[in-house]
């Protein structure tokens, strides 16, 4: 199903509602529909936000679990009908002749985004409210060359052990010495009888 068209009177609204469409968009694994001629923005098959551009004017349904409550003392913003405004859902809305203020509609947004967003994907956004996805890759690349410092470490310790088996080799050539002099003790006890006996003779 296609959008419906704007009214001329409320082209003026238009681009935001194009901003806040762009701001949605920027989120992970977001997709775009049109159930009855409304724009949705959908994570996982799950609408997090509901914008409309009608001639009555602008209108941003999201779901704000925290901030719903101060949300709600704004002129502007009323529960959302069909019962999603007792699980937190708050909708807002403006005319032709309001300026919506944008700053706080993104920050909406990004609440909205997380309440409903499997959590891996929340994950992926860091713990700053409208955090771009892009931030998360430059933490990942910084903790990659700490872990592979570690094994460096590790392989340099197997080449001390070998040097400390080098050293009973050493003892073993000490000990084959005194082999050698019992050797020419034996010799010397076998000659001495026989001269003792030329002796005699």
């Amino acid at each position: 199903m296609t959008m419906t068209p704007v009214p001329p009177e409320m082209k003026r609204l238009e681009p935001f509602e194009l901003a806040l469409r762009e701001a949605g968009m920027g989120y992970p694994e977001v997709t775009e529909d049109f159930p009855w001629g409304h724009r949705t923005l959908k994570v996982k098959g799950k609408a997090f936000v509901f914008l409309t551009l009608t001639g009555e004017g602008l209108s941003m349904s999201m779901k704000l679990p925290q901030s719903n409550g101060a949300a709600l003392m704004l002129p502007f913003v009323q529960p959302t009908g069909y019962g999603l405004g007792k699980s937190g859902w708050v909708s807002a809305s403006f005319d032709a002749r309001d300026t919506p203020p944008l700053d706080m509609l993104r920050k909406w947004l990004d609440e909205s985004y997380r309440a409903v967003a499997p959590k891996k994907l929340v994950a992926q956004l860091g713990g700053a409210e409208g955090a771009p996805r892009v931030e998360a890759a430059p933490t990942k690349a910084r903790s990659a060359p700490a872990r592979k410092s570690a094994p460096s470490t590790t392989k340099k310790a197997p080449a001390k052990k070998a040097a400390v088996k080098k050293a009973p080799a050493k003892k073993a050539a000490v000990k084959k010495a005194p082999a050698k002099k019992a050797a020419t003790r034996k010799t010397a006890a076998k000659k001495a009888p026989a001269g003792t006996r030329a002796r005699r003779a």
